[in-house]
């Protein structure tokens, strides 16, 4: 082979080879870096509520008293918005304030009546509302094909409102009502949930949230029989341990987005 020829495939190939790395280094996948700022966010839901058990002082001396159940409340909409700070690639914090809407209170109870012996019943009824405030944490698990699932916890306040309270006994043609109460209770949740980067600065989320808003009352209960309430203090009714299993749809807002992947290298040479 000729000195010129040679010369030439060496050029060549040195050519080939500087293309190829130069092609496999624009061809390398963005690395994922720490994404930071402000975000708002907002958020809608779902709520199934459950309360652990209701009180009244005159439920302590009705002869053989008994709950057929523990009541429960009708499922109600939720909605809510936020403020927080994304601090790096797995760590976030946000302070909500919600409102949950009115569920409607159901319950149903046993006594005797030793005067006319015979067994009685009272039907109660009710509708509950919150306003709920949560300081939140949030750790991302990891991100594959843009979804980020996440767990979380929050603490903050909560202000139940027991209104419309009927206590209604059609066998005994008696009852009560009570009027409007509110009680500010310490609030806690948990979160577990998913969302998906839908762009550089904007993610929708999915998520569970186990709600525990503690305690609420109404107002005084008064009874239809003027008599029960002469030996008897006026007291509320109070619904202890208020908790729910929350499904929520939310929006999430960066505000000042850091690029969610850095460039790749680019060598010469």
């Amino acid at each position: 082979m000729s000195r010129v020829s040679t010369f030439a495939l060496a050029g060549a190939t040195a050519l080939v080879v500087s293309s190829g790395a130069l092609a496999a280094d624009l061809a390398a996948p963005y690395q994922p870096i720490a994404a930071g700022g402000w975000y708002l966010r907002g958020y809608i839901g779902q709520s199934n509520q459950f309360v652990n058990s209701i009180s009244h002082p005159s439920f302590a001396t009705a002869p053989q008293f008994t709950f057929f159940d523990k009541g429960g409340f009708d499922s109600a909409p939720f909605f809510g918005a936020g403020v927080g700070y994304q601090w790096n690639s797995w760590f976030r914090t946000d302070v909500t304030g919600e409102y949950r809407g009115k569920a409607g209170f159901h319950a149903l109870d046993s006594y005797y009546d030793t005067v006319n012996a015979g067994y009685r019943t009272n039907d109660y009824t009710a509708s509950k509302s919150e306003w709920v405030a949560l300081a939140n944490a949030y750790i991302d698990l990891g991100t594959w094909w843009s979804i980020t699932p996440f767990i979380g916890a929050g603490v903050g306040v909560a202000f139940n409102t027991i209104e419309h309270f009927r206590d209604t006994n059609v066998i005994a043609g008696g009852g009560g009502w009570a009027d409007t109460g509110t009680q500010t209770s310490l609030a806690w949740a948990l979160h577990a949930g998913a969302s998906y980067r839908a762009s550089q600065n904007f993610a929708v989320e999915l998520s569970y949230r186990y709600l525990n808003v503690g305690n609420g009352r109404s107002g005084l209960l008064q009874n239809l029989d003027p008599s029960f309430s002469s030996g008897n203090p006026l007291a509320p009714m109070t619904f202890h341990n208020i908790q729910s299993h929350d499904l929520m749809l939310g929006l999430r807002w960066l505000l000042q987005p850091e690029p969610m992947y850095s460039p790749a290298l680019i060598r010469k040479g």
